[in-house]
């Protein structure tokens, strides 16, 4: 598996497309929308995992304590149940590097408090 230092540059705009067909169904951006089946996502960057205010996360994902980063994030989308062993996140990941990339891109842009 190829590092985040070893990734493909990220375009925002085709993130936003990657997020909109395969994210967010279970996931929304915007400052202060609700939550989905998975938890907003605005202010992701510098977080610690399993700590949104008002979604319930599993214990999994709690004790997981990643702060969510470039390098995590690439990490972790690659195969969410593979990185947090017993979370409830249901989603295959994003095999490619460069989609993972290009989420990144977006997610970094649009998640910005």
């Amino acid at each position: 598996m190829a590092s985040f230092a070893e990734a493909p540059p990220g375009d925002s705009k085709v993130g936003e497309k990657v997020f909109k067909t395969k994210c967010a169904q279970c996931h929304t951006v915007d400052k202060g929308a609700g939550h989905k089946q998975g938890p907003n996502l605005n202010g992701l960057f510098g977080r610690q995992s399993g700590t949104t205010a008002g979604y319930s996360y599993s214990t999994a994902n709690k004790n997981m304590a990643v702060t969510w980063e470039e390098k995590t994030l690439y990490d972790y989308l690659l195969n969410p149940k593979k990185y947090i062993p017993g979370t409830k996140k249901d989603f295959p990941g994003l095999k490619k590097p460069q989609e993972r990339a290009d989420v990144i891109a977006y997610l970094k842009q649009s998640t910005a408090s």
